[in-house]
């Protein structure tokens, strides 16, 4: 029913992402780095979420939202960069409609999703440090689970929403999308029906789902450092940051592109640095997330050891019979 009503208001067929389209010198280049970047991105997110479920020391509350995370993240790499390989590949840069509108709703969903997954873990770090003999009774399986849920759905109904929206706009050309996805500021651009109501609607939906968890992840920070801070050893308030300071990297760099993108004025200055922001939290954002996480967490990074241990006895063994 979606795709026709939206053939019925669009005398558009299929837009064309130009994306790096000026870069024809570094089309090869850009295919591999992009290309490595997607295979370390799904194998690491894959990985941390194989280890999450495999080994029991991780089945706690933290590495729940952690494995969540990098099921999102893979998602999120495989809704835009195997589309940028492509067009980089073959230099078809061209996406129908309806590809393009499908694109943009998983884009919206990952991206509010993400956002409340953040908020939550914060918030599972702040009752882990600043009230650590009430955080198994508080952050118990079924309300770690009602919050990993609830996140999601979050996402899905706000995506909902803003794709219902969408759907009200007509774009009758030109259809050339100064992007290397489905944007909602690009599509604006390209509407020949009055947007106004639309932009309101894209503000408040940034409102809520960037601006408000961002805001409750800062307070929950500012808490946890407050606590941190009063730690009387200085190897216990090393211990107390660590267990923190990988989250505070993926926040900071998600939050803090999402909301100089989609929160502040359209300026000469930012419309050219919302062309590169995105790649930070649509490909880089993704990609950090295993690196960070296994490389400064001493969990993750055991559990991936004994992985690698179970895994040469077990060739040895099967190598011996």
């Amino acid at each position: 029913m979606e795709d026709i009503e939206w053939g019925n208001q669009t005398g558009v067929t299929e837009f064309i992402l130009l994306g790096f389209g000026n870069l024809l010198e570094l089309q090869i280049l850009l295919f591999l780095l992009f290309l490595v970047i997607y295979i370390v991105t799904v194998a690491g997110n894959i990985l941390i979420i194989v280890l999450v479920v495999a080994d029991q020391h991780l089945h706690t509350p933290m590495y729940f939202f952690l494995g969540n995370l990098s099921c999102l993240e893979t998602c999120y790499t495989s809704n835009i960069l195997p589309r940028v390989l492509a067009s980089l590949l073959t230099g078809d840069r061209t996406i129908s409609v309806e590809g393009c509108i499908v694109q943009l709703h998983c884009f919206v969903c990952l991206v509010a999703t993400e956002g409340c997954l953040l908020a939550v873990m914060s918030y599972d770090r702040y009752l882990a440090i600043c009230k650590p003999l009430h955080y198994s009774a508080l952050m118990n399986d079924q309300f770690s689970l009602q919050l990993g849920v609830g996140s999601w759905l979050s996402g899905f109904t706000v995506s909902t929403n803003a794709e219902c929206w969408m759907s009200q706009m007509i774009f009758c050309g030109p259809n050339e999308i100064e992007h290397f996805f489905c944007d909602y500021i690009a599509l604006l651009k390209l509407s020949c029906s009055d947007t106004s109501k639309m932009v309101l609607v894209i503000f408040l939906l940034s409102f809520i789902m960037i601006l408000l968890p961002f805001l409750f992840t800062l307070t929950s920070y500012v808490c946890i450092i407050s606590t941190i801070l009063r730690i009387p050893s200085t190897m216990g308030r090393q211990k107390a940051f660590s267990t923190c300071s990988s989250h505070l990297i993926m926040v900071t760099i998600f939050y803090g592109t999402l909301t100089i993108v989609y929160m502040l004025p359209d300026t000469a200055v930012l419309r050219d640095l919302n062309k590169v922001l995105p790649v930070f939290y649509t490909i880089l954002t993704p990609l950090a997330n295993p690196l960070i996480y296994s490389l400064r967490n001493k969990e993750v990074k055991e559990a991936l050891r004994k992985a690698l241990i179970f895994g040469h006895y077990f060739t040895c063994n099967s190598d011996w019979h």
